[in-house]
C-alpha cells in the first residue's frame, strides 16, 4: 500500500508537467489564429481605411511575430471605392535582443516588399499629414514597443494621378532603409547617435541618402547628405507632358544636396543637375504649333545656359534661417547658374561644406554683382549711402 502512494506520488508532478505542457502547446497552436482574428479585425474598422492580413507566425523564443501578405486600402468615405495604400510580402516585428544589453526594451521591424502608393487627390499636405499619423497609430497598434530598429528591404514607392493627360505613375524602386538606435543613446557623448540610411532606384538612376541625427533632442538635431544620379529624364515624358507640357527627347537628370540643423537652426543648399538635355527635335514635327514654339523657348533657353564642354545645366541653391522662417537666396542661384555656364562648370557631387559645425557659423554674407544692381538695399547699405551723401554735400559746400 505505501509503495502504490509513493509511485502515485512520484507520477504527480509528472502529470501537473505533462498537463502545463499540454496547455502550452494548445495555446501555442491557437494563439496565432486569435492574433489574426484581432488584427484583421483592426483593419477592418479603421476609420479611412480597410485592411487584411493573410497569415501571422508567431516566433515566441525570440519574442516575435511575422506578418504575412498586408495589404491595406483607402476608403472613399462617399463612394466606398478602395484605391491601394499599402501592401508588404512581410513584416517582422521583434524585440531587439541587442538594446537589453543596454537595459532598455525596443522593438524592431522590418518590412519586406513594401509598397507605398499616393494619389494626387491624397497628395495635399493635411491629406498626407492624416495619412502618416493614422499609418503611424496602425504600427504603435501592432508593435506595443518603442522600435529602435527599422529596416525596408526592396520597397516601393509610387505616385499615380490618373486624371492628368497623359495620366502620370511615377515609381521609386528597389527601396532599401536601415535605421538604427532611434530611441537610444548609448553613448551620451555622441551628439548625432541615431543613423538612416537609404538607396534607391529612380529610372536608370541611383539615389543614395544619408542621416544622422539625435532623436531625442527637443529641436531637430541632424546632418544630412543625399545624391541621385544618371535619371533618364525620357523615361519620365508622361510626368513632363503633363504638367510641363514638354517632352524630352535625351538628357540626364542627378540632384545633390547637404543640410544641417540644431537648435532651430539649418544650413544646406541643393544642387540641380541636367546634363545633355534635348528638348526640341525632329521628333517633335508632329506637335501643334503652341507647344512647337514652348519646347522651342524651353529648349533654347537650356542651350544659352549650359556649358557647353560639360553639355550640362546646372546651378546651386543655397538656403539657411531657423526652421520657423527658411531662406533661400535666389540671386546666388541666378549667379551660380552663369558660372556654371560661362565660368566653371559645377560638379555632379556633394561638396562636402555642410556639417552640424556649419550651422552656428555665423557667414559674412557676399552680395553677387547681380544683387548689388538689381536686388534689394538692406538697413546697412542705406546707412553707407547716407553717409555717402552727406560727405559729398560738405565737399560741395567747401
Amino acid at each position: 500500500m505505501a509503495r502504490a502512494k509513493k509511485k502515485f506520488f512520484l507520477r504527480k508532478p509528472v502529470k501537473i508537467l505533462l498537463i502545463v505542457l499540454g496547455v502550452l502547446i494548445i495555446v501555442r497552436l491557437i494563439l496565432p489564429y486569435v492574433v489574426l482574428r484581432y488584427a484583421n479585425k483592426t483593419l477592418a474598422n479603421m476609420n479611412g481605411y480597410y485592411g487584411h492580413i493573410e497569415d501571422i507566425d508567431l516566433a515566441i523564443i525570440r519574442g516575435a511575430y511575422v506578418i504575412d501578405s498586408i495589404y491595406l486600402n483607402k476608403v472613399d468615405t462617399v463612394t466606398k471605392k478602395q484605391t491601394h495604400f499599402f501592401s508588404a510580402q512581410e513584416i517582422d516585428l521583434s524585440v531587439e535582443w541587442k538594446a537589453l544589453f543596454h537595459g532598455s526594451i525596443v522593438g524592431e521591424l522590418v518590412f519586406e516588399k513594401p509598397t507605398l502608393r499616393f494619389s494626387k487627390d491624397k497628395v495635399e499636405p493635411k491629406d498626407l499629414r492624416n495619412d502618416s499619423t493614422d499609418f503611424r497609430k496602425l504600427l504603435d497598434d501592432f508593435m506595443p514597443l518603442q522600435v529602435n530598429r527599422f529596416e525596408i528591404n526592396h520597397g516601393k514607392i509610387q505616385y499615380i494621378d490618373q486624371f492628368s493627360s497623359p495620366k502620370v505613375d511615377v515609381n521609386m524602386t528597389d527601396v532599401n532603409v536601415l535605421a538604427l538606435n532611434l530611441k537610444n543613446s548609448y553613448d551620451s557623448t555622441v551628439l548625432l547617435p541615431a543613423t538612416v540610411r537609404a538607396d534607391a532606384d529612380i529610372y536608370e538612376g541611383t539615389l543614395d541618402f544619408n542621416l544622422k541625427l539625435n532623436p531625442l533632442a527637443d529641436k531637430p538635431t541632424f546632418d544630412m547628405n543625399a545624391e541621385l544620379k544618371n535619371t533618364n529624364l525620357v523615361l519620365l515624358n508622361d510626368f513632363f507632358k503633363a504638367y510641363a507640357n514638354i517632352d524630352v527627347n535625351k538628357g540626364t537628370f542627378g540632384m545633390y544636396t547637404e543640410v544641417a540643423a540644431k537648435q532651430g537652426a539649418f544650413t544646406g543648399y541643393v544642387k540641380p543637375i541636367v546634363q545633355g538635355l534635348d528638348v526640341y527635335g525632329p521628333e517633335d514635327k508632329k506637335d501643334n504649333i503652341f507647344r512647337k514654339i514652348w519646347e522651342g523657348l524651353a529648349g533654347g533657353a537650356s542651350e544659352v545656359l549650359e556649358n557647353q564642354p560639360k553639355d550640362q545645366f546646372a546651378t546651386k541653391i543655397p538656403f539657411e534661417g531657423r526652421l520657423d522662417d527658411p531662406k533661400a537666396n535666389i540671386w546666388v542661384t541666378i549667379a551660380n547658374v552663369l558660372q556654371n555656364a560661362f565660368i566653371n562648370a559645377l560638379q555632379p557631387s556633394i561638396d562636402n561644406d555642410i556639417n552640424i559645425g556649419s550651422v552656428e557659423k555665423k557667414k559674412k554674407e557676399k552680395k553677387t554683382f547681380l544683387q548689388k544692381i538689381f536686388g534689394k538695399k538692406d538697413e546697412k547699405d542705406v546707412k553707407n549711402d547716407k553717409k555717402k551723401d552727406r560727405t559729398r554735400k560738405k565737399k560741395d559746400k567747401q
